[in-house]
């Protein structure tokens, strides 16, 4: 990841509300949430939703697909992760005590590892 897509990513995170529905989809693992369901969840007006989406769709953190007459969102976990290899590039300079990066890979749970 190049340091100006870190820098959208992460100013794309950095309002409450779009940090909360990036983390309730990462958190509802690959079959992500319909559209309703995160507006629900959050408490937010479907306009005001709508525009966070926007600026999570355009960092590439999210992405969504039409499923009939229901939009369905989903965490893009390639994004989440390069995002995280780009800030633990060189964590502890190399040292073994650090700990690895965590890297999370979509599972029926939602899980990482």
């Amino acid at each position: 990841m190049e340091t100006k897509t870190a820098l959208s990513t992460l100013s794309a995170l950095s309002h409450e509300s779009r940090l909360s529905a990036f983390r309730a989809l990462v958190q509802a693992g690959p079959g992500g949430m319909a559209v309703g369901e995160l507006r629900a969840h959050l408490d937010l007006p479907p306009a005001t939703l709508s525009a966070h989406l926007n600026v999570l769709r355009a960092a590439a953190l999210v992405h969504d697909e039409r499923e009939g007459r229901v939009i369905r969102v989903r965490a893009n976990y390639l994004q989440m992760n390069a995002l995280l290899a780009y800030l633990t590039e060189n964590c502890c300079a190399g040292v073994a005590e650090c700990g690895p990066a965590v890297a999370c890979t979509p599972k029926t749970t939602g899980a990482c590892a």
